[in-house]
């Protein structure tokens, strides 16, 4: 049979670091980075004797999640010890929820070439970090780092409804977006605060039950799982086509050769032996408390597009590309503030700063620059004090030196001519020098005009007020 024969069957699991100032069930801070061991104490490294004590705000933020996935929240919830053994996990058990999570049945809907689909959620839980192996490259041993034990995470569980990596990365990226704008985690993909365990099978289009699945862990870049998805969806059909058999195992993306290779037999939950955590009371949460945080809720991507769309005039796909950041999205918000113009604040963010970007191979997060700085450039423009050749070159060097615009411009001596008299001077010298473009737009060539302007633009380095150009060629040429 052919590969389109088959029929991709695709569930998530992404964990999300919640952006809380301390740990789930210690004061520890949850700050990225730091030396090894240095934030951790006895409870995080389960010393003998210690007690954990639930962090509220983490609770808070798993509800805001759920509210904004369009989840049941629950009433009544519990916390359970998940046992397995893990070098980086000192417990030898992870607390976390099973049969009573905080979230369930909620959605989220994602764009697909053949329009809207929903993709429901399973559940969203809490539970804590593990530490990290740090390897030694000379293979002496490993070094265990427990700064990120103990950092609240929320798991989301969603059913099988995914169909294509198209599909995964709709859906990734959608709940990314969410996650930013109710601001419970920052997201950081590289800094591993949003990674995805991809469960996946494959089935002859036409059959109802599903096939043996595996499962890939903890890729955090969307590049990575988007790979990792096409590969693992062709190695289970070419297995099957050739008489074999999936078994069901976790399996371990490599990036560089672009395959999977398998870590362990795949658990099921009777394998963790979940039990309720002894030394946590159960979680109960009121109605009141759950309509505050629904009301206080910020606004979110959909929101905001609908709302570009007929505040700012902003065409749809632009409006939905600068929303599904959160951080481009506020970057137009403030920016606009400043100049009263979203539709050139838009420009830019679309055109140069999408392609500094891609360029650099950053996230709209580590913009170096304020969305006020942006303002004044557009206000600057705006003015005639530079024109937008020379504000493509302020924009690239904001993103290596972050100064105010007027600043770079100076520095550099960008200023617009606008000057009548040096203008005409310089429009003079180019006809004398392009007698055959002159002739060419006297025997209706229209282009030629533009090329007398580019190359009057060439011979003031971009400076020259682009309008006064252009009036002054054409009265020139009228002589």
């Amino acid at each position: 049979m052919a590969r389109e024969d088959y029929e991709v069957i695709i569930g998530l699991e992404v964990h999300s670091e919640l952006s809380t100032k301390t740990k789930i069930f210690c004061s520890c801070p949850t700050e990225f980075g730091g030396e090894p061991n240095t934030h951790c104490c006895p409870v995080c490294m389960a010393m003998p004797g210690t007690l954990p004590v639930l962090n509220e705000k983490v609770v808070e933020y798993a509800v805001k999640a759920g509210i904004a996935t369009n989840c049941e929240i629950a009433r009544n919830s519990k916390n359970d010890r998940k046992n397995y053994f893990y070098p980086d996990l000192p417990k030898a058990y992870q607390i976390s929820q099973y049969d009573m999570p905080l979230c369930e049945k909620g959605y989220v809907e994602i764009e697909t070439e053949n329009g809207p689909k929903q993709i429901r959620i399973t559940r969203i839980h809490i539970e804590e970090d593990a530490g990290k192996l740090n390897h030694d490259e000379y293979g002496r041993g490993s070094f265990v780092d427990l700064n990120r034990a103990g950092v609240p995470l929320i798991e989301i569980v969603s059913e099988p409804d995914l169909r294509s990596k198209e599909e995964v990365e709709a859906y990734l990226k959608k709940l990314k977006s969410i996650l930013e704008y109710i601001e419970v985690s920052d997201c950081k993909m590289q800094e591993g605060s949003l990674r995805a365990d991809v469960n996946l099978s494959v089935r002859k289009k036409g059959d109802t039950k599903f096939g043996t699945r595996t499962e890939m862990k903890n890729m955090n870049s969307f590049r990575s799982i988007v790979r990792a998805v096409e590969y693992e969806a062709n190695r289970q059909i070419d297995l099957i086509e050739a008489g074999g058999e999936v078994e069901q195992t976790t399996l371990r993306w490599d990036d560089i050769s672009g395959k999977t290779f398998q870590m362990r037999d795949k658990e099921d939950a009777q394998d963790y032996r979940y039990f309720p955590d002894p030394d946590l009371v159960a979680i109960r949460i009121s109605d009141e408390y759950v309509e505050n945080i629904r009301k206080n809720l910020p606004e979110l991507p959909e929101s905001r597009k609908k709302r570009y769309m007929e505040e700012y005039k902003l065409p749809e796909y632009d409006a939905s590309l600068i929303t599904a950041s959160k951080y481009l999205s506020d970057l137009l918000e403030g920016a606009s503030k400043v100049c009263n113009n979203p539709k050139a604040v838009s420009n830019w963010i679309m055109s140069d700063i999408t392609r500094i970007l891609n360029e650099k191979e950053i996230e709209p997060d580590q913009i170096p620059f304020t969305a006020e700085q942006l303002g004044n450039l557009v206000v600057l423009i705006d003015k005639g004090t530079i024109s937008t050749s020379i504000g493509k070159k302020v924009l690239t060097e904001m993103f290596e030196n972050p100064e105010e615009p007027a600043k770079i411009i100076e520095k550099n001596g960008w200023v617009q001519i606008s000057d009548e008299g040096a203008i005409k001077e310089v429009v003079q010298k180019v006809l004398s020098e392009n007698a055959q473009s002159v002739a060419d737009y006297k025997a209706g060539k229209d282009k030629a005009l533009g090329y007398l302007v580019g190359q009057a633009m060439k011979a003031t380095k971009g400076k020259a007020n682009p309008g006064m150009l252009n009036k002054m060629f054409l009265e020139e040429l009228k002589k």
